[in-house]
């Protein structure tokens, strides 16, 4: 199985470490965020992947190279257009043989088990659609999951109320099918092609059974698109031990 991370945007939240910086790139504890992504997705088992690059894409790919380095494959993907994470997914369709795959943003980092349960629940359970949520209290800049015991029934991107506290961690596992939705729903009104929009069409148009994997309340999760949480994980090393915890 393939391995897409999403790291193309400019940061604009991150200023100004992504004056010098690709966000994915930030340097943490002596390597960037990227790698300790890419360390938790080889945890679980994956050693192939396409990185979707676009702003300061010579950082990443001067770094990591064709990944053998690091005992992986890595294939290099454009997007020149920064439409959305719908729009990036898009652009890997043809690099993806094979009926699954598995994504992850490039500013969102969580413990390694996590990586491997996700990829553990595949093996296991054979499910076209996986979807790690977060516990947050407030989720008006997040997206909000809707579920029935295990499985999501609903998305809802930046949410102004919502019955639920469950955030759409940005990790996922996901059938080819989902690049079909992708050339058929509109973008969002931000003018984005969205992928949470995607897979809650395919919830209620296709009959998807999207799998929940909700990490607990409390858990490790470095969101390094807030400056404020970069600025405390950079300055604390405790949160290392919790990468190598479930």
């Amino acid at each position: 199985m393939k391995g897409i991370i999403l790291c193309a945007g400019y940061g604009t939240r991150m200023q100004p470490y992504t004056t010098e910086y690709q966000k994915v790139m930030l340097p943490v504890h002596g390597k960037p965020l990227l790698e300790y992504i890419v360390d938790g997705l080889k945890y679980a088992g994956l050693k192939e992947f396409i990185f979707v690059v676009g702003y300061r894409k010579k950082q990443i790919m001067d770094y990591f190279g064709d990944g053998k380095p690091f005992d992986m494959n890595i294939e290099y993907v454009e997007q020149q257009e920064l439409n959305g994470t719908g729009g990036a997914v898009l652009l890997c369709e043809n690099l993806i043989e094979k009926k699954h795959f598995f994504l992850t943003w490039g500013d969102i980092l969580v413990p390694y088990e996590i990586y491997k349960r996700v990829y553990d629940t595949f093996q296991r359970e054979k499910e076209d659609f996986i979807l790690v949520t977060n516990y947050q209290e407030n989720l008006k800049k997040g997206c909000a999951v809707i579920c029935e015991g295990n499985y999501c029934v609903n998305m809802i991107e930046k949410p102004q109320t919502y019955d639920s506290n469950l955030n759409n961690c940005g990790i996922f596992i996901l059938n080819k099918e989902i690049f079909e939705i992708l050339k058929l729903i509109p973008p969002s009104k931000r003018g984005e092609l969205e992928l949470t929009d995607a897979i809650a069409f395919g919830i209620k148009e296709r009959d998807w059974n999207v799998r929940l994997i909700k990490m607990n309340e409390g858990a490790f999760r470095g969101d390094f698109g807030d400056p404020h949480i970069y600025n405390r994980l950079k300055t604390n090393t405790e949160w290392l031990e919790k990468l190598k915890k479930s």
